[in-house]
């Protein structure tokens, strides 16, 4: 669906502020030319497959799968990536320069002690960061993907005041561009107290939300996004029955209930309910 095109133009001339002829500022609109950005089905049911790959129910037209995964063929595919804190088991692959440290360690996300944040707190770690992930925002628009999901904008929360909202929507803008230059919708995963400021100031074109249902975080994301949110509730965090969740007009059209490892279907403990 997008063909993939050389990082050099995007990330030497819109990301690396100090070479000659570049400006500083980012504008998140793609260039003339680029790929034309599809948003998702509106009210299409959607299927979470981060846990794993597997054929979709036929009636499924959104999927979200890990950026390693191929996308479903005919159904509107989201890829996953982690922008803001490493991946599990993939430390090693980011230098110490580009990753948050204090005292000589790692900060790392409480809930996820294995994901280390990234420093996104200078220009130039914004840049180095965004050529490292805008590479696997190219593979995923030559996969065939037609979004792309961002996780942990909310990263500088965790940082303990190293890092700001302000650091955080700088390499969104940047990653937002790479994604509209590759025709990829770029999706805003969670944060639904910055949805207003990353939709306005980092050019998101749709909401993935977990729990909003849960937590009564939906409007916040509906407001901003209409009927471009996709939610996920879990089935261990169900604070009243998921037919009440589809029954309240808050909740996104495009909502799913799955099993919190979002495990595929040859798991007995798979679950995938929608509306």
């Amino acid at each position: 669906m997008s063909t993939i095109r050389s990082l050099a133009v995007p990330i030497a001339c819109v990301l690396v502020v100090v070479v000659a002829g570049c400006v500083a500022s980012v504008d998140t609109q793609a260039p003339a030319d680029a790929p034309r950005v599809v948003l998702p089905p509106s009210g299409a049911l959607p299927d979470y497959q981060l846990g794993g790959a597997y054929d979709p129910d036929p009636r499924a037209g959104i999927v979200v799968r890990d950026r390693t995964e191929r996308p479903v063929p005919d159904v509107y595919s989201i890829c996953y990536v982690n922008g803001f804190q490493t991946q599990p088991g993939e430390r090693d692959d980011w230098p110490d320069d580009l990753v948050l440290r204090r005292d000589g360690a790692d900060v790392v996300d409480p809930e996820w002690p294995d994901e280390a944040l990234l420093d996104t707190g200078t220009d130039a770690a914004r840049a180095a960061i965004a050529q490292r992930v805008g590479g696997w925002i190219q593979g995923c628009a030559q996969a065939g993907f037609d979004g792309v999901e961002f996780d942990n904008l909310d990263s500088y929360t965790r940082s303990e005041g190293a890092l700001s909202l302000e650091d955080n929507l700088e390499l969104a803008r940047l990653l937002v561009q790479v994604a509209h230059t590759e025709g990829l919708a770029a999706a805003q995963k969670n944060a639904a107290e910055d949805a207003a400021r990353l939709h306005r100031d980092a050019g998101f074109d749709v909401a993935i939300a977990e729990e909003c249902a849960a937590y009564e975080e939906c409007p916040a994301y509906t407001q901003v996004y209409g009927e471009q949110v996709v939610a996920i509730e879990y089935t261990d965090n169900e604070r009243r029955p998921f037919e009440a969740v589809c029954a309240d007009d808050a909740t996104p059209r495009s909502v799913v209930l799955r099993d919190r490892d979002l495990v595929t279907p040859a798991d007995e403990d798979y679950v995938l309910e929608w509306c």
